[in-house]
């Protein structure tokens, strides 16, 4: 499926050494498609190798970061990068992604307002910081009919208890929670966000990039000797093994014949999401 919104991701430098890149497909909720995480991804690595960032501010524009994956079409092939296939591809094409951004040498920024939902929330968790609205609604709503997350996260940043009731309601969390569970570092009023962050981003941007490189990678090696890395990866395998189940199927199948119904139908009984948005 073609992307026909223009410039997907909007670049910007708000202040020295701070790379700014700006999900732009605001009126479908940034919702992520092929076309739009490739182009994230080139941007990125790009940076990487630009002297002149020393760290990248990602968010979305208009109401929300992301509403997750493009589920009318935009996750068909061909895909930003070679996965081998077989099985369990999206959820392992996911995670190499959330890895190749876990991976850089410069640090990234998550800056989170509004919905940040399904691929959206792992998005932001590929993230070396996250900064979130206080009003900004995070969650994982896939889990009440499909499967549990691509890049299975929650446990690694929510702890146990935070990530069984996110995994077994698919109910959002505000930012204040988010802080409180650790998906998030700080919680800022809706309005003080971009300033709050791009403070951040400043100071980070004060460390010489050589040495922030290594400060980088020494967290990153200290969760993967405790097994993150190798459980992410795993849970690629949970979640191909949920898309066999007959509720799964039926869900996948509804989507196909109309996405908004689908979606309304599934969270119905919960009253949130769309089915709040009605409410309100």
């Amino acid at each position: 499926m073609a992307d026909t919104d223009g410039e997907l991701v909007l670049v910007d430098f708000p202040a020295d050494g701070v790379r700014r890149l700006t999900l732009n497909r605001p009126e479908k909720r940034n919702a992520l498609s092929n076309p739009l995480r490739a182009r994230l991804f080139e941007l990125l690595e790009q940076g990487d190798g630009d002297d002149a960032v020393r760290v990248t501010i990602l968010r979305g524009a208009g109401p929300c970061f992301s509403a997750g994956y493009d589920l009318s079409g935009g996750t068909a092939a061909p895909y930003p990068f070679h996965t081998a296939p077989g099985a369990g591809h999206w959820a392992r094409h996911v995670v190499e992604g959330a890895f190749r951004i876990w991976d850089l040498a410069k640090p990234v920024i998550a800056q989170v307002h509004g919905w940040c939902l399904a691929g959206g929330s792992e998005l932001a968790t590929a993230c070396d910081l996250v900064y979130v609205a206080e009003d900004a609604r995070i969650g994982y709503p896939p889990v009440r009919n499909m499967s549990p997350p691509d890049n299975q996260f929650h446990a690694w940043m929510c702890g146990l208890r935070g990530a069984m009731e996110m995994m077994l309601t698919g109910n959002a969390i505000d930012g204040h929670e988010a802080v409180r569970l650790g998906f998030a570092n700080r919680a800022y009023p809706a309005d003080q966000l971009d300033a709050a962050v791009v403070a951040m981003a400043q100071q980070v941007a004060q460390v010489p990039s050589d040495v922030q490189a290594i400060n980088k990678r020494s967290v990153h090696r200290a969760m993967e000797i405790m097994g993150l890395r190798a459980a992410i990866r795993a849970g690629t395998e949970m979640q191909a093994l949920a898309l066999t189940t007959q509720t799964s199927q039926q869900a996948f199948a509804d989507v196909r014949e109309g996405l908004t119904r689908a979606l309304s139908a599934r969270d119905a009984a919960f009253g949130d999401y769309r089915e709040g948005e009605a409410k309100e």
